[in-house]
């Protein structure tokens, strides 16, 4: 713990039901900042939906120089209903993740004590993994375009730009992420080498050539589909997988189903060497808007894993440590309405759970 010391931290609210999650991620922060002996300095961005409505404008180049100087940046959501779909997630959430080099996104599936999941007889023991995803490259990198489009003759490509840097960048930090983590030591790939076969032949030497310096984690391969099929029979078999952007997209989804919902999960874009973007990982609920309905556990575990990236392991284990009794003990449901409790009295009962 860095006693004394003070983290300087962007909060992005975002839309819809983005402001009532982050304000209850805030009070989680206050809470056990004041517990920890660590202070932060808290400045919000009015970035989003309403604001691209108001000015046109989605992320101001002075906007992107200012966050490049803190320390962490927390988000709530981003998706509009009068925003044409692709206009924000381009020009802020990926271009935010591409401007910082946030070239990791870190996805805990972890299932808590008392949270239902889908999957019969699995149990919190059976269902503890961490995706890492490469998060700059592969198909959202933007590459491909049309000809004659609008035509009857019409044709749309698409590119995966997959570079060994890339690559090999991302699985340095897996390999190192699950030496740190110390569950079961065993890193698995994620690809697909029998159809994509020059994307995932270059993955695949990467992974065995960076393999030959971790000799204490196990290392193992399967394809995307077998890997579905795995984390929904055997989730328990897996501690860190490791994948490109796309599947990275896909299979994070297919975990926080069976982790409990989208609910509790959240997600880090990590820099390790710059400012790194932590979130929910549901989106921005506008139907449940100014209701405080919504739960904000996902929010509060964001909290949580960017205390946990800044170095603050024990302020990070009291927050999650609260966010297990007040899913176990109290709500009913995590589905938004169903809780049995306002969003601001769950932000209330997480924080009241970090402070006593």
């Amino acid at each position: 713990m860095n006693s004394g010391k003070k983290y300087r931290i962007a909060v992005i609210q975002g839309d819809g039901t983005g402001p009532e999650v982050v304000r209850e991620a805030l009070k989680a922060l206050d809470a056990v900042s004041g517990t920890a002996g660590f202070k932060t300095e808290q400045v919000k961005y009015d970035l989003g939906g309403e604001r691209y409505l108001r000015t046109g404008e989605i992320l101001p180049e002075s906007v992107l120089a200012e966050l490049k100087t803190f320390d962490a940046i927390l988000l709530g959501a981003i998706g509009h209903p009068d925003v044409k779909p692709g206009i924000l997630e381009k020009g802020l959430l990926l271009e935010l993740r591409f401007k910082l080099d946030q070239y990791i996104n870190l996805r805990p599936v972890i299932l808590y004590p008392g949270v239902d999941t889908p999957l019969k007889d699995k149990k919190p023991e059976d269902i503890n993994f961490v995706v890492v995803r490469e998060n700059t490259e592969g198909l959202y990198a933007g590459a491909g375009g049309f000809l004659r489009k609008g035509t009857p003759y019409e044709v749309a490509v698409q590119e995966s730009i997959n570079t060994r840097m890339g690559a090999e960048r991302c699985i340095r930090f897996a390999f190192d992420y699950c030496r740190r983590r110390k569950y079961r030591n065993k890193l698995t790939l994620c690809g697909k080498t029998n159809v994509l076969t020059y994307a995932f032949d270059l993955w695949k030497r990467a992974f065995d050539e960076t393999g030959t310096e971790y000799p204490d984690i196990t290392t193992d391969y399967a394809h995307v589909d077998a890997i579905c099929m795995w984390m929904v029979k055997n989730p328990e078999w897996f501690d860190v997988i490791v994948t490109d952007n796309m599947f990275g997209d896909i299979i994070t989804d297919l975990g926080a189903m069976i982790q409990g919902g989208m609910g509790i999960a959240a997600g880090g874009n990590i820099n390790p060497r710059g400012v790194s973007m932590f979130e929910p990982i549901g989106g921005s609920a506008p139907k449940y808007t100014g209701m405080n309905i919504i739960n904000p556990v996902a929010a509060i575990a964001a909290v949580q894993m960017m205390l946990d990236h800044l170095g603050e392991t024990e302020a990070a284990a009291r927050v999650e440590n609260a966010i297990k009794k007040t899913v176990a003990n109290d709500l009913k449901s995590l589905s938004a309405g169903h809780m049995g409790y306002s969003t601001t009295e769950v932000g209330d009962l997480v924080a009241n759970y970090i402070t006593h």
